[in-house]
Parts: C-alpha cells; structure tokens; sequence
C-alpha cells in the first residue's frame, strides 16, 4: 500500500500529532491490514459511513476514487449506493452519485470490452508491472486446474518485459479474443494479435505484451504447468520502443 502523506501535508504545523494518527496509524496500521479485511472491503465499509453520515465532500471524492482504485467497479458502486440510499437517506444518496459519476466518468464504456468473457475488475495486484490499465477476468480456479484468465489491456496499455522461468515445462500461451495488441519477444520484431491468433511463450523467453495505440485488446492467458515455476518482472517498455511499432 501507497504511504499516506496527506496528514503531513495538510496539517503538520498546525496539528502534527493528528497529521501523525492520520498517516501512520489510520493509514499506515488500519488500512495497511490487507491480511484481515481487503482495501476494496475497507473502501467499501468506509464509504458507508461516510455517506451514513452525511459527509459528501472532498473526503467522500477521495474515497470514492481510492475504491475505484482497489476494484470497487463502476457497476458495483451504483449498487452499493442504490443500497445505502434506503438506509442513509435518499438526499445522502443523490449526493453521492453526483460525485461518484465525476470519479467513475472514465470507467462508463470500460465494461463494452473485454470480448465474449468479459472484463471483470481492474487489475489492481500487478498494476505495478503496467503502463495504462489493465482488467483482470479469472476463468479457472488455480487450485483445481490450469489458469486461464482473460486480460484485458485500455489503448496503449502494455505489461513490463517479463520472464516465465520453470525447471521444466512451464510458459504460458495467449489466445486472443478481442481487439488488437502485439506481442515481442526480446531481440525480435514485434508480432501485431487479432482475434483468432495463438501465441507459445516458452519458459526462459524474455518478453511482453499489451494493446495498440488505439484500440481495446483482450487475450485469454493460460499458464502452462511446469516443475519449480516463477514469474520474473522486469524493465518497462518505454514510450520510444513502443512508439515505434
């Protein structure tokens, strides 16, 4: 979790002992238990009660866009706060959706993508190893089988380069669904994806992937099982690299 400063930042010469409980204990101790209660459940209780309470300002549009942030989808909060009107009030309601439609204006055409699987949520655990948005669709459960899931990049979205290492077996393939991207493995020229196409990646190969300049790109990912395997994130592909394709 992102270190709070805005404590700090907005009252340490006039209150640092309330700029401190609210960085390093609200914050930094509550909000950091992510193995207790998950960032989207917390988003979610907190904006509860701040819309029970009445309090609709800049407080509420900061939660609002954290919740965005932690996976609370665009569909998920209207329901949420169709709930919350009947037992916060109707006015509290009203006023929440004005602002939650500012925070979520972006997200309003995001769920007309993602092909016949479907989007699913924003792809919050890896978005570190992202340039863009990426949304994250499980197909399978990885205790009982192979993993598939589709993956959905935003125009201009790619994942960093990265490495699939296995003692054995291992990789992973890419049966795209939806819109158009590329795949480049280092040392070679970029390969353009459409709907139909199938990539191998080898273990050990040294790659990465995402959508066009311009347009949506949806793939289905399928890790190929293997003995000792790992994922190995490496270096962004930058502006002038992508560019160029």
């Amino acid at each position: 979790m992102v270190k709070q400063t805005a404590g700090r930042d907005a009252l340490n010469d006039f209150a640092p002992k309330f700029a401190e409980l609210n960085d390093d204990v609200l914050f930094g101790e509550v909000w950091s238990r992510e193995d207790k209660l998950s960032l989207k459940m917390r988003s979610i209780v907190t904006l509860t009660a701040l819309i029970s309470k009445g309090i609709v300002d800049s407080s509420l549009t900061y939660h609002l866009t954290t919740a965005k942030k932690n996976g609370v989808t665009r569909t998920e909060m209207a329901e949420i706060l169709t709930h919350l009107a009947f037992y916060a009030g109707w006015p509290n309601a009203w006023a929440a959706f004005r602002m939650a439609k500012e925070v979520y204006a972006e997200e309003c055409s995001t769920e007309e993508h993602g092909g016949f699987f479907g989007i699913g949520e924003p792809n919050v655990n890896f978005a570190q190893y992202f340039i863009g948005n990426s949304y994250l669709n499980p197909l399978t459960n990885p205790k009982e089988t192979v993993f598939i899931a589709n993956v959905t990049f935003e125009p201009g979205c790619r994942n960093n380069w990265h490495i699939h290492h296995a003692d054995k077996g291992g990789g992973q393939l890419l049966i795209c669904v939806d819109g158009e991207g590329w795949y480049q493995e280092e040392g070679k020229p970029a390969q353009s994806l459409k709907p139909g196409d199938v990539v191998t990646i080898p273990a050990e190969v040294k790659h990465w992937h995402g959508a066009k300049k311009d347009g949506w790109f949806s793939h289905l990912a399928v890790e190929v099982p293997g003995e000792n395997t790992s994922n190995e994130w490496c270096e962004p592909v930058t502006e002038e690299e992508y560019n160029k394709l």
